[in-house]
């Protein structure tokens, strides 16, 4: 989540009033700024939640690992004070993901101790947690059931078409076994997927990565298998 409120939602004019206030709550309880390495853990799945930290810039991806292998990305986050570990802290569990930095990055350590004691203090700042786990819930959501519900073409083809629409919060990767992690598939299955987009004349690719080459017709082609 981000320290600064969501564009939408019900409490929006409430959050963008109320945001300095939130801010100065999240650094009243700030006990260190640590430096994080590019492949660095900044959490780590498995592991009992430490602290919360805030990523005022940098990208950093985050990750699931099954026992047996296979890794799901949840993509890539280009981070604007985006504060990690609020799911695990209130729901007191170890951490769910793995959050790594992809690049040299300075990060806020917040103590969670204190920030307990200061929303006990003031508990009508906890719905700028609410409103924002909310937003990304919905968020998640609609990437998990859209990797279950179709194919991977689909999949692909739909997420470049939202990529390019709007500016979406998670991003894609420049290699191919992490793409292919993030539609939760294996790197032959995902060449083969994006082979099939580029000989309907769908996509194409370039030094840039995967383009749009006929918009309308990918359009119908995500229409046809809704």
């Amino acid at each position: 989540m981000k320290i600064g409120p969501y564009p939408t939602g019900r409490f929006k004019t409430y959050l963008e009033k109320n945001s300095a206030a939130f801010r100065d709550l999240i650094y009243q309880c700030q006990i260190s700024t640590r430096y994080f390495d590019v492949g660095e853990a900044i959490l780590r799945q498995g592991e009992e939640l430490q602290h919360l930290y805030v990523v005022p810039v940098g990208r950093v991806s985050m990750s699931i690992l099954a026992a047996n292998g296979r890794r799901f990305q949840l993509g890539e986050a280009n981070c604007d004070y985006h504060i990690y570990g609020e799911m695990e802290y209130f729901t007191q569990s170890p951490c769910q993901w793995s959050v790594i930095a992809d690049e040299h990055m300075q990060v806020d350590v917040i103590c969670i101790q204190t920030l307990t004691e200061k929303l006990q203090q003031q508990p009508e700042l906890m719905v700028f947690f609410a409103s924002a786990l909310a937003e990304d819930y919905q968020d998640s959501m609609a990437i998990y059931t859209n990797r279950l519900l179709h194919p991977i073409t689909y999949n692909i083809a739909y997420d470049l078409l939202i990529r390019s629409q709007t500016n979406t919060l998670l991003g894609g990767f420049d290699r191919v076994n992490q793409e292919a992690e993030r539609f939760g598939t294996s790197g032959r299955v995902y060449r083969r997927a994006v082979k099939e987009l580029i000989e309907r004349g769908l996509i194409s690719k370039t030094e840039n990565g995967l383009e749009i080459t006929d918009e309308r017709a990918l359009k119908a082609f995500i229409d046809a298998n809704e």
